[in-house]
């Protein structure tokens, strides 16, 4: 077998493990995989993977073992009888979960003699194979380096540090990010739907929007940890007067205002913090300490 195509053992076949096995596959990595309801593994096994009869048989199969099941309390069910058999092995755990719920699985992986690196896919499982999606990774930078083919058959594997919660944290980061994001188009386009703009039409500029916002972003980070916000783009005050202007706007069209309402109350109290002559960035500052600008 080539060194880059090391067998691979998949526990959990939902969507998005299946997603991963049929990626395996796909990379030419020979593929166990195991899944309380084994009915969920015939499209694999239709393609070439092994199906295993129980998760002790999967996690002997291969010297890699990529664990995706419901949640963090159905991942300890499964491995947790296993432990003896765990030794030298290992675990990548791309169940979703918490920072917390990472660190202590580092430490009971490592204390029954395994490896473990936590993941976060940030797609959903069509997306699963593409080499534009990140994949992020936190904890054994061992497991990261020896089975980093396996991991790029997944998409691009990022690995982010030794502290295995720091995936988790950056996944509830971004999808923040996807959820404010979403949300501020659908109400934008709700907005212009009120004058019988189609979504179609209206997402295009959307899309344009969002390169020049990022522009923002990359400008205001520096900022940030700079702790130093000059206001010589756009200040606070300047933004709460336009965010009137879209609240307006939506409601005398019949929009619901709740986010951009919330906004703008973050806005001012950045601006009673200080911030009103500051760019939009130190809003950070407000966000940091829930008491200021109250």
């Amino acid at each position: 077998m080539h060194s880059d195509h090391r067998a691979v053992s998949v526990v959990g076949l939902g969507s998005m493990g299946s997603a991963l096995a049929a990626a395996l596959l796909d990379g030419g990595h020979p593929t166990t995989v195991w899944n309380r309801s084994p009915h969920k593994a015939r499209p694999l096994t239709d393609r070439g993977a092994r199906l295993a009869a129980t998760p002790e048989e999967a996690i002997a199969a291969s010297p890699l073992v990529v664990a995706c099941v419901r949640d963090h309390e159905a991942l300890r069910a499964v491995l947790d009888p296993l432990t003896g058999s765990l030794a030298g092995k290992s675990l990548v755990n791309l169940t979703s979960g918490t920072p917390e719920q990472a660190q202590e699985n580092l430490a009971w992986a490592r204390s029954h003699g395994a490896d473990f690196l936590d993941g976060a896919a940030m797609t959903t499982p069509p997306g699963v194979g593409n080499a534009e999606v990140m994949f992020l990774y936190s904890g054994s930078r061992a497991v990261f380096d020896t089975h980093r083919p396996a991991l790029t058959a997944l998409g691009d594997p990022l690995y982010l540090g030794a502290d295995a919660g720091t995936a988790s944290l950056h996944d509830a980061a971004l999808l923040g990010l996807m959820w404010s994001a979403m949300t501020g188009w659908l109400h934008g386009t709700a907005l212009v739907g009120a004058e019988k703009t189609p979504a179609t039409a209206f997402t295009p500029l959307a899309v344009r929007w969002l390169s020049t916002v990022s522009g923002f972003l990359t400008t205001y980070a520096s900022q940030v940890d700079a702790g130093h916000y000059p206001g010589d783009d756009a200040t606070v005050d300047v933004q709460i007067a336009a965010v009137d202007h879209l609240i307006h706007a939506a409601a005398a069209r019949g929009v619901d205002n709740g986010l951009p309402e919330l906004l703008k109350a973050t806005m001012e109290r950045a601006r009673t913090a200080g911030h009103g002559s500051d760019s939009y960035a130190s809003v950070i500052e407000v966000l940091r300490n829930p008491t200021a600008g109250r």
